[in-house]
């Protein structure tokens, strides 16, 4: 679909982040347009412990390989002991919608007898998105038959006065070299209260072949057709976006090898690209990506020319 020109790993926690908090990775980089002149990347850095917080990173909009600056203090904590978010918490979407800037993120728990269970949470900036405040400390996607471990929402549109929402569902795990991963797949849901999502829903992808896990979906529309960038992973270790179609944003047919990308010969994306991100800028897309062990370097920039269609980012 595009042919994506890598310009390199962009923003190196380890060199250009604030250490505490932010000692290495950023999970999930999200771009949001603060003004016409800066981009700012919402991502979850993780500590020495290997805890996740979010904060962001802002770009020069016309040049976004220049950082301009990187956010002092989280703008998103990890929750309170014992709630769904007190051992992490990463980026899945930022919507600037009625009641200020939504953030739609994916909250962490340690348990006794699985690796981690993960929902969604819901925060809300009115100060243009400096500090979020949760709108409850319990999920907005939460446990349900067939989520029993995850569902983490990833994009969400407002329109019509309700949402559309697009997220990853777990609710096993896949053993590897003895080591357990979660199973998950993309489901679609429609709600007219975040705090009231109905357990409704409809199944997007699946994994397939050798699959075992696809997730963080990024719709956006080219030309009145909805277009799904995603992470998945096999058996085999490989872990690698892949991009699907629709008309109604429900209903989609895979084409991996549209994606326009490949691994690189070495260095920080040789061996994983994951969690891409689109933003327009003028005539060029712009995707924001992680590399190597799901963005322990940090996140990366590729740039595409922009044609004819015309992209309403829906995420």
């Amino acid at each position: 679909m595009f042919a994506w020109r890598k310009r390199g790993l962009i923003f190196d926690v380890a060199r250009q982040g604030v250490g505490g908090w932010m000692r290495h990775s950023a999970l999930t980089p999200t771009p949001y347009r603060l003004d016409d002149e800066h981009i700012r990347i919402y991502a979850g850095f993780r500590d020495s412990e290997g805890i996740s917080r979010i904060g962001y990173v802002d770009v020069s909009a016309e040049e976004p390989t220049r950082v301009v600056g990187v956010s002092p203090e989280p703008v998103l904590d990890i929750g309170r002991p014992g709630c769904f978010d007190d051992h992490g918490v990463i980026l899945g979407d930022i919507v600037d919608a009625p009641g200020g800037l939504h953030m739609f993120y994916v909250g962490f728990q340690r348990v006794a007898r699985a690796k981690f269970l993960a929902f969604t949470g819901l925060a809300l900036s009115i100060d243009g998105g400096r500090r979020f405040r949760r709108v409850q400390e319990t999920p907005i996607l939460d446990r349900a038959p067939g989520r029993s471990t995850i569902a983490a929402v990833h994009t969400a549109i407002h329109e019509n006065d309700g949402w559309r929402l697009w997220y990853a569902v777990g609710d096993d795990w896949e053993t590897i070299d003895g080591r357990p991963f979660p199973r998950y797949h993309i489901r679609h849901a429609y709600a007219r209260d975040l705090l009231a999502i109905p357990r409704q829903d409809a199944v997007c992808l699946r994994p397939r072949g050798t699959e075992y896990r696809i997730g963080r979906p990024r719709v956006y529309r080219f030309d009145d057709r909805y277009t799904m960038y995603f992470t998945r992973g096999n058996t085999d270790g490989q872990y690698f976006p892949g991009i699907a179609y629709s008309d109604d944003g429900v209903h989609w047919e895979r084409h991996d090898d549209a994606l326009g990308m490949a691994l690189s010969d070495s260095g920080w994306d040789s061996k994983v690209i994951c969690y891409p991100s689109l933003i327009r800028q003028r005539n060029r897309l712009l995707m924001f990506y992680n590399g190597n062990d799901m963005g322990v370097d940090g996140f990366g920039l590729a740039e595409a020319s922009w044609a004819e269609s015309e992209l309403h980012a829906v995420a």
